[in-house]
Order: structure tokens, then C-alpha cells, then sequence
């Protein structure tokens, strides 16, 4: 197939339609269809999708399928739940998805029958949960654990403490599940300072078990442990490994039987529903990390099973598509109205920046279209106070996903209405906007100073026809985070679908990388470092003369 999305003709078709539809307000919109929001929102489950104060209308769906179509969008998705190598740069499958597949669902793929794999290391981590949980798992002199320490970056780190921090009602008392990431020694010396060895259990989560920041930081909490016993066996008792490398798990002290798996069909930031998820599990038992699985398995059937025009996920990249390539925006805000939500965007922030951030297709082509948008965002109504003035006047289009909850997990019914009251308030407020007869009509009710009315009247004028999405969820548990989770991961997969790039490698992580590690040799010399261009040869000769003292 040779399909290129600025060459096709649903893209001619979409040009035109975006010049006749770009100036008509939202507002009019609403005015001239009362049954707009029954024609553009979807029900899931527990899950109300609106998107009808989006710059769109029947007929720009009708045209963004077509363009679904032409991108062979259905056969795509078809391609990944068979397990079609379709992660062609690295010659994987991805199959993220089979993690959260019921046990009695078969999963054959070249004669092999991966749930029963997922499943045996799930039954794994579920007796290593009971048992840390329970007492039963006991540190080196036998005190029970009451501290768990998550060593992991990128996908190892932010999935499982987005879900963590978001479902930590449900956390116990006596458990503790703490994360570090940075290699910076900050990160790790802060979340130790007030742990006890005896009582801590670290876990090391890196598939390769050589990924540089998170076994500088398993090396110093290692340190940490042994310092304390005064020897090396209580390794053993302290650490896990989430990992494929049994060699690397053994020589670090971890007995292999402490080890848990998962595969190369499992990219990082798709990685929460495999054995990275023990420290969700941890913190919120297995059975509630059942029902993670369970809610993104009912979105996996969704996506896989609805029609396009009822399908959310799609819905949702198409839209992406709608704004990124022809309303030319750059950038979309994540906004949860849910304090439990505070670590999603920054979840979101690598599944789709990571995932899209491409400028080739998967044929080798440079694209001549923008593809991923800049994400962002942060929790209503902390965000109100800071950013949302630009979203309301400024000069940017960045559409809005809002998120809210009917019903909140602490039974603060009223103070949550007020809040909900501003989750519905801001979404009406970007799509309505106030026109100057309105600001005009508002002043003159105020006062008589026509000089004053004229001087800020065009301050108080907001321009509306910002689009947003809202999702109402019934309330917040772990089957609908699972839910929310799993809608963008395949929204994600519908723009790489339709931008035709592969959205599951990540060669753009890969380049400082290594250059980190060759500019490690040339740090605390005493030679000047010539190698590289003036500006970074300046700085590290700086960094090196300043450490030793020198002027």
C-alpha cells in the first residue's frame, strides 16, 4: 500500500472542508442543533465521552473516517490484536493488550499460548504480594517490610506511580510504595532519609538490568542495605527484579526465584500491566490490580469490536489529526479535574510524545506534516490560577481534554459539586466565549463611564470556539483508571495509524544516551577537553575546573 496522509484524498477532502468550516463559532453551532451533544458523545461502561464542543460537524466525522479507511485503520488495528509484527524497526509485535486478557481467553501466536506465560508470571507476583503484604516476606532480621522503594525510569517509573498516586485510597496502612527515578543522588538520598534499612525492600525495574540511571540508584541502595548488615546476604531479602536478564539479577544478589519477567512485545510506557506493575500491586493488592487489567481489557474489546463512529479511541486520534493538521495546533492540555489524577499527564506526556514524536514513516519517508503534539497539562482547579488564562484568550488553539468524576472517593459531596461546578463551567466557557455586546451589555449594567466601558471593553471580550473533550467517569477505581488508561494508549495508536509511522520504537531516547556515557570519561580530568564543539567543550571545562577549586 502506498498511502502517504498528505497525499491522499480524504486529506484534499478535509483541506477544502476546514476552510468552509474554520470561522463558524461553536456557539452556532450548539444554537442551530439542540441534539448536538446526543449526535457527538459516546457511553463505555462507566465512561461518558463528549466531544461536541469540538470545531467539527457531521460531516467533518463522516470525512475523518474516510480518512480512517484510506489508512487501513481497521486492518491495522486487526494486525495488532493477531499479533502481526508491527513494530517493523525492531521486528516485535506489540501486544501490550494480552497482559490484561482473562486467563480463559487463549492467545496462540506461532504455536505459543501467551496467556498462559502472562498469566504464570501474574499467579508469581500475586504470592510475592500476599506474601510482602501479609509479614510473611521479612527483611534481613526478620522485620516485616513497611517500605517499598520502585528503582525504574521512563515506563518503569511513571505508569506504576501515576497508578500508585491516583489510587491511594486504596493503599494500606502499613505499606509504603515510594518511587525514584533521576539519577541525580538527590532523589534517591531524599526518599531514604527517613526509611529503615530493616524494613525497606527495593525494586529494580529494568528489563536490560543495565539501564544506566536505574542501576546507579540500585547500586547506592545497595550500599545502603549492605552498610547496615555488615553483609551481603541480606541482598536477598531487599531486593526484587523486574527483568529479563538473569545473569545481571544474579550477580546483584537477587535470588532468580525474586525475579520477575516480561517481554520485548511490551514497550516501557505500555509496561504498567506486566510484572512493572508489582508496586501497584503492592500498594493496592492484587485483586485491585485485577481490576486495572479488567477495566483496559473492556476498552481493548471497545476498540477492537466497535464501529468507527462509536469507537472513543478512534474518535479521540482523529480529532488529534483534525486539529494537528489542519487547525495547526501544536500542543494539547491534559486537564484532570481529580487531585488523584495529579501524575496522568505526566504519564501521557511519554505515551504520546514518545510514541508519535516521529518525523519518518514506517516506509522510510520523511513526512512533510506535523505529527505529535506537545502535551502538557495539570489538575483543575490549581490550573485555572496559572495557565488557563492563555487557553481562554490567548493566541494558540490547544484543544482540552477535561476528566472528572461523578462521585469522589473521599464522600465530600459538596465541596466536590463546587469543583465539578468549574469542570463544567471552564469546558462551556471555552466553547462560548463572551462577544463584545455581551462584555458591553455586562459593563453598562456597572457603570456610566463610557470612557472607562471603552478602555476595557476589549480586555474582557474572550473569542470562544476553543474545543475541548470531556470525560465523565462514574467514579474513580481501578477498573475505570484502567479503563482511561487504555483509551489513550489506543488513541495513540490511531494517529501513528493514520500518520503512518510506528508508534512503539524510540530511537530518539537513544542519542544522548550515548553521548552522556562518552562525556562521562572526559569529566574530573585535568586536560582540557578539546573533542567536542566550543560551547560544550566550555562547559565541561568549567564544570571540571570549578570541582577542582579553580578559577
Amino acid at each position: 500500500m502506498d498511502y502517504f496522509f498528505s497525499k491522499t484524498l480524504a486529506y484534499k477532502n478535509l483541506c477544502k472542508h476546514y476552510t468552509e468550516i474554520k470561522d463558524i463559532p461553536m456557539r452556532d453551532m450548539f444554537l442551530q442543533d439542540k441534539d448536538r451533544f446526543k449526535k457527538f458523545s459516546i457511553k463505555l461502561g462507566p465512561i461518558l465521552f463528549d466531544y461536541s464542543k469540538n470545531r467539527i460537524t457531521q460531516k467533518t466525522i463522516k470525512l475523518l473516517l474516510e480518512l480512517a479507511d484510506e489508512a487501513c485503520l481497521k486492518e491495522k488495528i486487526n494486525g495488532m490484536f493477531s499479533g502481526e509484527i508491527i513494530n517493523t524497526t525492531e521486528k516485535r509485535r506489540v501486544m501490550h493488550w494480552a497482559l490484561r486478557s482473562p486467563e480463559n481467553e487463549q492467545i496462540v501466536i506461532d504455536g505459543t499460548d501467551w496467556s498462559k506465560e502472562i498469566h504464570s508470571v501474574l499467579k508469581r507476583i500475586e504470592r510475592f504480594v500476599g506474601d510482602v503484604r501479609s509479614g510473611t516476606w521479612k527483611g534481613f532480621t526478620g522485620k516485616k517490610i513497611t517500605d517499598v522503594v520502585n528503582l525504574g525510569i521512563g515506563g518503569s517509573d511513571l505508569g506504576p506511580k501515576m497508578v500508585v498516586r491516583a489510587l491511594d485510597f486504596l493503599a494500606s496502612d502499613d505499606l509504603k510504595v515510594h518511587f525514584v527515578s533521576n539519577v541525580d543522588p538527590a532523589h534517591l538520598n531524599k526518599t531514604i532519609k527517613h526509611l529503615s534499612p530493616e524494613t525497606t525492600l527495593f525494586i529494580i525495574s529494568s528489563k536490560s538490568f543495565t539501564t544506566q540511571e536505574t542501576m546507579e540508584n540500585a547500586k547506592r541502595a545497595r550500599t545502603w542495605i549492605v552498610e547496615k548488615f555488615g553483609d551481603d546476604r541480606c541482598v536477598e531479602r531487599h531486593f526484587v527484579a523486574i527483568s529479563t536478564n538473569k545473569e545481571g539479577v544474579i550477580n546483584f544478589g537477587i535470588d532468580p526465584k525474586n525475579m520477575f519477567e516480561f517481554w520485548d512485545f511490551v514497550g516501557g510506557r505500555y509496561s504498567l500491566w506486566s510484572a512493572i506493575g508489582t508496586s501497584i500491586a503492592l500498594s493496592i493488592g492484587f485483586d485491585n490490580f485485577k481490576e486495572l487489567l479488567k477495566g483496559a481489557h473492556m476498552v481493548d474489546n471497545h476498540f477492537k469490536n466497535a464501529d468507527f463512529k462509536e469507537n472513543i479511541p478512534v474518535i479521540m486520534g482523529l480529532l488529534d489529526v483534525w486539529y494537528v493538521n489542519f487547525f495547526g495546533a501544536k500542543s494539547i492540555a491534559i486537564l484532570p479535574y481529580s487531585q488523584c489524577l495529579e501524575e496522568f499527564p505526566n504519564h501521557l506526556q511519554q505515551l504520546i510524545m514518545e510514541s508519535n514524536g516521529k518525523r519518518i514513516t514506517t516506509d522510510g519517508r520523511e513526512v512533510d506534516f506535523h505529527t505529535s503534539p506537545v502535551v502538557w497539562g495539570r489538575v483543575g482547579t490549581d490550573g485555572q490560577h496559572s495557565f488557563y488564562q492563555l487557553l481562554h484568550q490567548g493566541t494558540q488553539i490547544i484543544p482540552c481534554d477535561f476528566i472528572g468524576f461523578v462521585k469522589n472517593p473521599y464522600n465530600t459531596e459538596d465541596q466536590h459539586d463546587i469543583f465539578m461546578a468549574n469542570f463544567f463551567a471552564q469546558t462551556r466557557a471555552l466553547m462560548q466565549g463572551k462577544d463584545e455586546k455581551e462584555v458591553l451589555d455586562e459593563l453598562k449594567k456597572n457603570s456610566k463611564d463610557a470612557q472607562k466601558i471603552n478602555n476595557i471593553l476589549p480586555h474582557k471580550i474572550f473569542p470562544g470556539n476553543r474545543p475541548s473533550n470531556s470525560i465523565l467517569i462514574d467514579e474513580l477505581n481501578p477498573f475505570t483508571l484502567g479503563a482511561l488508561i487504555a483509551l489513550y494508549e489506543h488513541r495513540v495508536f490511531v494517529q501513528g495509524c493514520i500518520w503512518n509511522i510506528n508508534s512503539f520504537d524510540q530511537w530518539g531516547v537513544e542519542l544522548g544516551k550515548r553521548l552522556a556515557k562518552d562525556i562521562i570519561d572526559k569529566l574530573n580530568k585535568d586536560v582540557m577537553c578539546e573533542v567536542y564543539d566550543s560551547s560544550t567543550n566550555g562547559l565541561i571545562n568549567y564544570y571540571n575546573k570549578t570541582k577542582r577549586g579553580e578559577r
